[in-house]
């Protein structure tokens, strides 16, 4: 009994899963109860129980938040798009019920969110600014074809902005707190791995190892921070149970280089958006961001690349 009842909660989670992608995906677009209960293969009538069961909030909270909490990230990295732009992309068509919506949630309008967060870090991204004149170096690569900085940061081995294919990806998903929980991201690993060795997805020369972060820690709530262990995957490879598949969007990304121990991943991020950003030229873009495990961890360190997504400023 034990078993039958563990496999449909993977298989619930499977499916939850595969609409929370759904909706991200398409997240400026309206969607209706038949359409999401379709994609989670669950009759309408009992989606919706079952989806609050398994995130926590009913589907079209969950989209709302999601939407909200994007277009309080736009608002503070896109300052050249109007508020009613940023609520066009998240999905509002109403302006007002945007704004409404948005200071129901942050307790702020949209134009004051944006003031307060301009001037609160105006003041640092200045004193950085100065900072980053001495401690970042930018030369062209003519091997790569590509800008790359040096850097006086103790653990970083280099940043360049290059250009990444689109990638599939197997995943186990987990929705909560995760800033330095060491034994969360190795039972997750764990997992993962257990599902993909049978499967002989482990191993390949070609093989990506990836921590994917869909929500920003300073702005959502962190038990519904989302995050997912990913490695990568053939588009049509089956998968089943915890895991699920989905497509990380190719483009421009800044990927920075560290090795750092398990206490130091939290200060490598904490540069990029402080430090390196300001002084660089670009913005970050609306997708997700990742880390890049190329390596195995040695001796406690890790060698990991930072993946942002970029625009021009």
């Amino acid at each position: 009994m034990k078993t039958q009842t563990a496999t449909i909660n993977k298989e619930y989670i499977h499916r939850i899963n595969k609409t929370l992608d759904y909706i991200e995906a398409n997240l400026a677009n309206s969607f209706t109860l038949d359409e999401l209960a379709s994609v989670a293969l669950f009759s309408k009538y009992h989606f919706h129980r079952i989806f609050q069961g398994v995130v926590g909030e009913t589907p079209f909270n969950f989209i709302s938040r999601v939407r909200l909490e994007r277009a309080a990230n736009l608002l503070c990295s896109n300052t050249d798009s109007s508020i009613s732009e940023i609520a066009s992309h998240i999905g509002f068509s109403d302006i007002s019920i945007f704004s409404r919506n948005f200071k129901q949630h942050f307790s702020l309008s949209p134009t004051q969110w944006r003031l307060e967060k301009k001037n609160s870090n105006i003041s640092q991204i200045d004193r950085k600014l100065q900072q980053a004149n001495t401690d970042l170096s930018m030369y062209f690569c003519s091997s790569s074809n590509t800008i790359k900085w040096k850097t006086n940061m103790d653990f970083n081995k280099g940043v360049e902005v290059k250009t990444l294919p689109e990638m599939t990806v197997a995943y186990v998903r987990h929705i909560g707190p995760y800033k330095g929980d060491e034994h969360l991201f190795e039972g997750l690993w764990n997992k993962l791995f257990a599902w993909a060795g049978p499967r002989g997805l482990l191993g390949k020369p070609d093989m990506v190892s990836l921590a994917v972060y869909h929500d920003d820690p300073n702005i959502t709530e962190e038990m519904k921070l989302r995050t997912s262990i990913c490695i990568n995957v053939a588009e049509d490879t089956k998968v089943d149970g915890e895991v699920g598949k989905m497509k990380i969007e190719g483009g421009d990304y800044v990927v920075a280089n560290f090795e750092v121990d398990s206490t130091q991943f939290a200060k490598a991020w904490q540069w990029m958006y402080s430090t390196w950003f300001p002084a660089s030229g670009y913005q970050p873009d609306d997708k997700p961001c990742f880390e890049r495990y190329t390596e195995k961890p040695k001796d406690g360190k890790f060698i990991v690349d930072i993946c942002v997504p970029v625009k021009p400023l």
